[in-house]
This record gives C-alpha cells, structure tokens and sequence, in this order.
C-alpha cells in the first residue's frame, strides 16, 4: 500500500487576504556542543524563535520547516571549531528563505545560558558564573541575493549603588558629627569612610551588530557590562570578599542613567573600528530594593552617532 498524499492547505487562498509580518515557531530548544582548540568544549541549550513572513495569498506556511531548518544547520555547525552563534542564526535564516519560497523576509533569534569563570575578589577562589547571551539575524531577499543582518548580545548581572539616597545619608551624617567634632575633623571623617545607601540588582544588556568580516566575543561584552556598574557580583563569596564588593559598589555609586552611558563609553573605545551604520543597542535594568517598581535605561543609536557623540566630549 502507497504512502497517503495529504493536501498542503497551507497553501490555499485565505478568506482574510491580509499579509502577516512574523510567522513561525517559538521556544525550540536544542543541545550545542562547539569544540574548541585547546580549550574546554563550551556546552549550550539555546533557545530558539524563527520567524518568516507570510503574503497575502497564502493562508499558512509550512510550520514544520522552521523547527526542521533549526536542527539540520545544528547538525552542519556540530564540527565546525569557529562556529559563532550569530553566525549559527544566519545560516538558519539562510535555511528558511530556501525552504519558504513565498517569504520574503526571514528572522531568527537565539537565547542560552552561558556559563564563565571568575575568581572572587579577595580570596580568589573560583566560582562558575551564569549570564545570558543572545543572537539575532535577519535576512531578506534583495533580487536574486539574500541580505543578512546578524547581531550578537549579552546579559550581566551586577550591582549598583543609589548615588542620591547616598548624599543624603551623608549630608545627615556630617550634621551629627559636627556635633561633636569641629568642621575640618568632621570632613576627614566624610572623606574616609563609605555611607549608605540602597542598593539595586542590576541587569546590564549590550546588543551589538556584527558586520561582514568582522567578529565580537560575547566575552568582551560580558565584561564590558560587569565594569559599567558599581560592582561585579560573585556567586561564591567569604566574608573578605563580601566585603570588598560592599566596599567597592559603595565608592562608585551610580543611577541606572550611569551605567547605559558608561556601557556607551566602553563599546566605542574597544570597537570604534566598526563601520559607522552599525547598530547598537545598551540597556540596564535595576531591580529596586526601596520601591515596587524598576529603573531602566535604554541607548540605541549607529557606531557613527555613538562616536559622534562621544568624541565631542573628549574634545571638551
């Protein structure tokens, strides 16, 4: 007995001609591997949205295609050493325009856990950190060409000290002290020790393109955004070590508004080599401890703007 033919009624007319900007699958979770030489295979269980566009005349696209291109181009990049996982969403995003000839217009996103080593402050013992990094590509069909834009990100989580609630508390702590000790005893005092405030978990997010031949570790901006807060955070710390990111977050407290600009700063002095139309995109969520409610910050502008703006200040 032959194989049944089942109709494709994705392809028929729909009742409601109107075309649809995303389509696709969410969620499609896979297993990475990526070999490296000399070093310790870096183990991924990414997250993966894939997304193409859909025309007027079709009433579905074909579903399964999109979780099938993710796992054939996994299963292609498995050997593959230099595989970079911005890389890793445009040849799927390649896959889905070959698979999809009715679309014009491809997308595909990446999340995974990403795990590093640190060693705490003081008694440097070594400690598995997990942060979060991300790839995007999207791609669209130019005439004959595809034309892709890839990007690749990351997520930090960190600590921020309020530098306002810490004036106040300074402020009042000068007139207590001047109670008893005379003006120039009392400023030593508030030159010498740290004051409180109110601290915030910070999460600290770089979404940076990567142009043709060019490259980004997603270690570089992992670091970029752990020096932008007040403090880094160590997952494993004794008691020296608490103390010396206590002491540290407090003599460099910083609004949400601080840490954006300082990630700003960071990405233009370490990769101005860029072409001026590349995106990026900086944004810093604290997670407040006095309030109900966050504090977020947000940047998105080309390398060139970023320059633009950060080379005006230079030359103040």
């Amino acid at each position: 007995m032959g194989l049944i033919c089942f109709p494709d009624t994705q392809d028929n007319i729909p009742s409601i001609p109107v075309h649809l900007t995303r389509v696709g699958v969410t969620g499609v979770k896979k297993l990475l591997k990526i070999e490296r030489d000399e070093k310790r295979p870096i183990i991924l269980l990414p997250t993966f949205n894939a997304f193409v566009d859909l025309p007027s005349t079709q009433r579905g696209i074909h579903m399964s295609r999109n979780p099938e291109a993710i796992s054939e181009v996994l299963e292609e990049v498995v050997e593959n050493t230099a595989v970079e996982v911005e890389s890793l969403c445009a040849e799927i995003v390649n896959s889905l325009l070959k698979k999809h000839k009715y679309a014009k217009r491809a997308e595909v996103s990446m999340t995974s856990d990403f795990m590093f080593m640190k060693r705490s402050p003081v008694t440097k013992h070594k400690t598995q950190e997990m942060t979060k990094i991300m790839a995007d590509a999207i791609g669209y069909r130019d005439g004959d060409d595809v034309v892709i834009r890839k990007m690749i990100g990351a997520e930090v989580v960190g600590m921020t000290v309020c530098p306002c609630a810490q004036e106040s508390v300074k402020e009042s702590s000068k007139q207590d002290l001047l109670e008893f000790l005379d003006e120039e005893t009392a400023q030593k005092v508030l030159e010498t020790v740290s004051f409180a405030s109110h601290n915030q978990r910070g999460k600290g997010m770089i979404m940076i393109e990567v142009p043709q031949d060019h490259s980004i570790r997603g270690e570089d901006l992992i670091r970029i955004i752990e020096d932008s807060m007040s403090s880094s955070v160590c997952e494993l710390l004794k008691r020296p070590d608490e103390n010396a990111i206590v002491v540290q977050a407090h003599e460099n407290p910083m609004f949400v508004e601080d840490c954006v600009r300082n990630m700003v700063h960071k990405i233009v002095s370490e990769f101005s080599h860029l072409p001026d139309d590349t995106m990026v995109t900086v944004r810093q969520i604290n997670e407040e401890s006095i309030h109900r409610h966050n504090a977020y910050a947000e940047n998105v502008a080309t390398m060139g703007e970023l320059k633009y703006e950060i080379e005006g200040i230079n030359e103040q």
